[in-house]
């Protein structure tokens, strides 16, 4: 498979280099494709280091994990290449903590969406899922292949969205777990019930159960 990555910090980076290591075809992006080119070097598994529109336009799955603040700003450029395909969206919004109808309590984008449901806003035509949000890399490199699976939780409405990030799931040594559509990704995001709660595969659906009764 060939996948962009854009955003090349530490979750970026670190998912990028595992997707390579797991046979994929790579192309991740920055800002500053040469700085990252020098530090991507030697890094193992080869990786093409591309501008941010060629790297979405060459994935024909994009994980998307630049900082929120460039988030709008990312989409922006890549709004055209992102259509019809898989977008793995691994971004932590910042809330506004004034949640409207439907969000959960003191997190959320303005009107109770999830981040997931903003970008879905702002790209329409790309086949969005939530992954990859809640542990950081320290977690992710500890737990990684380890029985028992870490679960990683998947949130998306569209098939071909969730069959793609589950088999990225599996490939980089996680537990998929579907924990719902896009508002449901209030859970993994940040303030939510699921984030940062390190879960082995056995005990997600216990764990998801009780992070359902928080989203109304």
């Amino acid at each position: 498979m060939r996948i962009g990555v854009i955003g090349a910090g530490q979750l970026g980076g670190t998912l990028a280099r595992w997707c390579a290591e797991s046979g994929h075809e790579v192309a991740v992006t920055s800002r500053h494709p040469e700085r990252l080119r020098a530090e991507m070097d030697g890094g193992g598994a080869p990786l093409r280091v591309m501008p941010i529109p060629q790297a979405a336009a060459f994935g024909d799955v994009v994980i998307f994990s630049p900082n929120w603040s460039s988030a709008r700003e990312a989409i922006d450029m890549t709004r055209d290449a992102l259509a019809d395909k898989v977008v793995i969206d691994a971004t932590n919004p910042e809330p506004d903590g004034a949640p409207g109808p439907g969000g959960l309590a003191g997190i959320g984008m303005p009107g109770g969406l999830s981040g997931l449901e903003t970008l879905i806003e702002w790209a329409p035509e790309a086949h969005w899922a939530k992954a990859f949000n809640t542990m950081s890399t320290e977690v992710l490199s500890r737990r990684r292949g380890h029985d028992p699976l870490l679960t990683e939780y998947v949130c998306t409405d569209q098939l071909d969205a969730r069959e793609a990030t589950v088999r990225i799931i599996r490939d980089l040594g996680f537990a998929p777990f579907y924990a719902g559509g896009p508002h449901a990704a209030l859970l993994t995001e940040t303030g939510g019930p699921l984030r940062m709660l390190e879960v082995d595969v056995q005990d997600a659906t216990d764990a998801l159960a009780e992070a359902l009764v928080t989203l109304h």
